[in-house]
């Protein structure tokens, strides 16, 4: 047989195949659609966060949305409750007072609510322990210490534990392995 030959026959051959089960296809979309609208999954209530969160490429856009939103959403909460717990009070954000002409008393505070004891110790009083008071119970221990003009390095003892980032301090050193806060007493032109 020839090449010639052989392709022809084998096509007649397919030809005839095709044409004694062509019956089977009449229909098979519909028998398709039927037998495939039984088996659909139902939508639950996550299938649409799952649609938003699929890596397709109208997708994208939605992925970016959802995540924009809740980072609004955190930051909305974060601010509101920033605002309204008590460990953040208003009284808290308030600056340490400045030194009036002729006072140089100053009012030492830090928040520690769970606190038992909490001690300050500093250059002014060569390093030993003044005891600040939690007189309301609200966990804001304050002091009033009488300070020299300069400046002064300080630090809060906490239970036992050194704080030395007063968020109120005029500046932060480190020394020893340990920071400080500072705070400088006078007026501007003074040789603090």
């Amino acid at each position: 047989m020839k090449t010639d030959n052989l392709d022809r026959l084998l096509t007649d051959l397919l030809h005839e195949e095709v044409e004694r089960e062509s019956f089977c296809l009449e229909g098979l979309e519909e028998r398709i659609v039927t037998e495939m609208s039984g088996r659909l999954p139902r939508s639950g209530p996550f299938d649409l966060l799952k649609r938003l969160l699929a890596p397709t490429r109208g997708g994208r856009f939605a992925q970016v949305s959802v995540i924009g939103a809740t980072a609004v959403i955190f930051l909305a909460v974060g601010i509101f409750l920033g605002n309204h717990l008590p460990v953040f009070a208003p009284a808290l954000r308030r600056p340490a007072p400045a030194a009036r002409a002729g006072e140089n008393e100053i009012l030492f505070v830090i928040p520690a609510p769970e606190a038992q004891s909490v001690v300050v110790v500093g250059s002014f009083n060569d390093w030993d322990e003044t005891p600040l008071a939690d007189a309301d119970g609200d966990g804001v221990w304050t002091v009033n210490i009488t300070l020299s003009p300069g400046r002064h390095e300080y630090a809060f003892v906490i239970d036992g534990r050194w704080w030395g980032h007063d968020p109120l301090a005029d500046a932060h050193v480190r020394s020893f392995g340990e920071y400080n806060s500072v705070r400088y007493i006078g007026r501007v032109g003074d040789d603090v």
